[in-house]
């Protein structure tokens, strides 16, 4: 492991952030003001300690014009590196991220097994898998401000020790007529994720250079996809249905659990040792001139504020909801609309489960590493959000065909897209309120994702029920025709490409709520 110390070689790209030379009127931009002059008429200090003789500035691009309006006066030319930690940063997240996943699914997979083991019913264990949903709606605004005001390494020991704390709870309940102690446990792995899943663009903005954060924040999206889809194989292997040897089910039961809390103890002491709140020097120009944003002039309410004036966001907040809720919604009923054509075929109903998880992970990375080429944001956002449409549409008109094969290659090419879809929301959003915090955005594009799940779930269900699967399916393609709408009335403003790519140099102060412009 490498440390961040000045003899660590750098890898990757480096670079120096030109400055601009005239000063624009204070303007709010996205909850931020321009930075004031630096002292020593308007020179000021680089990394490397000397002061540097501001340069003159390229004139900004007619589609920067908005950040050109957040330059500063003499900003300094700083460097950027890329740190090898960031590696490790990376897959100790993922890893702890695949592990609260897995938590998640271990009991809705087998519910039959636990209905018996602790002796309730099939709505008290998907309790065990809705507390997740409804855990994470409340806690997200805490949990953003305090990865916003304490940092991103007290928010993921936070979320790994959690997430061990929930694995070691769950090995006491290991016996009939305990199952308040599991829910209470699976409560806690619930809490635990609320400040895990808002952590993947903060880490790749913080910690990866322009040309690798899309594919860093797929590959820790990834993670958290890796964990469900494990989820859906394992615990079936480990726990057998035994119905008639209650002792034999509960050592099985104790194999699962003990592994998951041996193996999220190791990643809370590895979170631990690897995670560092940044690197020494940063990865890109957009994190360097955040570099001289006041801490105590931040306003977490006045972000927040902003966020919702973004027009923009708010449309991708929807937009995103919607994707993101209808994947929630197929995934929880996916073994009921399998059962309702294909009886007996609940194993193949966790196979394509599989499928689909798996296919998604694909087109996540793909996703990433597309962006990470192009940058091509709204339009790769508006393709993949019609094909999902599309997919959405063959899956359901092709269900009831008899032809189980169908189904498999359907559901996969509908998780292709659907998940392909997590990361680019991330980022896009990151993009177009830029300085504003990756961790705000993308906690409430998660808790946008979680309303629309529970209530698509829960519609879906009812017409699934009433009516038949194609009735809730295309209640959900419904939804998904809006949000095309809405992805494509987005604009397109590339707040942070723009500063990656030198067209302007933006420093940015944080502002109070009750700021004079």
């Amino acid at each position: 492991m490498v440390e961040d110390g000045g003899e660590e070689e750098a890898e990757g790209e480096s670079g120096e952030m030109p400055a601009a030379t005239a000063a624009p009127p204070l303007q709010r931009c996205n909850g931020f003001l321009t930075g004031k002059e630096a002292a020593g008429g308007g020179r000021a200090a680089p990394a490397g300690g000397e002061e540097q003789p501001a340069a003159p500035a390229a004139p900004a691009a007619p589609a920067a014009a908005e950040a050109e309006a957040m330059l500063p006066t003499g900003a300094g030319r700083v460097e950027t590196r890329l740190s090898r930690r960031r590696l490790a940063v990376l897959a100790v997240f993922s890893c702890y991220s695949l592990v609260n996943a897995f938590q998640w699914i271990q009991y809705s997979i087998l519910s039959n097994v636990f209905a018996v083991f602790y002796g309730v019913s099939f709505t008290q264990i998907d309790w065990l898998s809705m507390v997740y949903m409804v855990a994470y709606v409340p806690l997200i605004l805490p949990a953003t401000w305090l990865l916003d005001a304490r940092g991103l390494r007290l928010t993921a020991l936070l979320g790994s020790g959690l997430n061990a704390l929930g694995a070691w709870l769950k090995c006491g309940s290991l016996a009939p007529q305990r199952y308040p102690l599991t829910l209470a446990a699976q409560a806690v792995c619930a809490v635990a994720q609320v400040f895990i899943l808002g952590l993947p663009s903060r880490i790749a903005s913080v910690w990866f250079g322009p040309t690798e954060v899309s594919t860093a924040c797929a590959v820790a999206v990834l993670g958290n996809q890796l964990g469900t889809a494990i989820g859906f194989l394992l615990p079936p292997v480990l726990v057998p249905n035994t119905p008639n040897d209650i002792d034999l089910m509960a050592h099985n039961i104790s194999i699962m659990f003990y592994g998951t809390a041996i193996v999220s103890t190791l990643l809370f002491f590895l979170t631990g040792v690897v995670f560092e709140e940044k690197p020494k020097y940063p990865p890109s120009h957009s994190q360097a001139v955040l570099l001289t944003k006041p801490p105590e002039d931040y306003s977490y309410k006045q972000s927040i504020t902003n966020l919702f004036k973004n027009t923009p966001f708010v449309l991708l907040l929807i937009s995103y909801g919607i994707m993101t809720g209808t994947f929630y919604s197929v995934s929880t009923l996916l073994n009921q609309m399998i059962v309702t054509h294909y009886e007996g075929e609940e194993v193949n109903a966790g196979r394509i489960g599989l499928t689909l998880v798996v296919a998604g992970m694909v087109g996540s990375i793909i996703c990433g590493l597309w962006l990470d080429y192009t940058k091509t944001y709204k339009q790769t956002t508006l393709i993949v959000y019609i094909l999902s449409f599309v997919g959405l549409l063959v899956f359901t008109f092709t269900l009831d065909l008899g032809y189980l094969i169908v189904v498999f290659v359907t559901g996969g090419v509908l998780g292709f897209f659907m998940t392909g879809y997590l990361p680019l929301g991330f980022e896009f959003a990151v993009e177009i309120t830029y300085p504003e915090s990756e961790g705000t955005s993308s906690g409430l594009l998660n808790a946008s994702a979680q309303i629309f799940g529970i209530l698509f779930t829960l519609v879906q269900g009812k017409l699934t029920t009433d009516y038949s699967p194609r009735a809730g399916n295309l209640f959900l393609c419904a939804w998904i025709f809006v949000g095309i709408i809405l992805t494509a009335l987005i604009k397109s403003d590339l707040r942070r490409h723009i500063v990656n790519s030198g067209i302007v140099n933006v420093d940015v102060k944080a502002v109070s709520g009750d700021s004079v412009i």
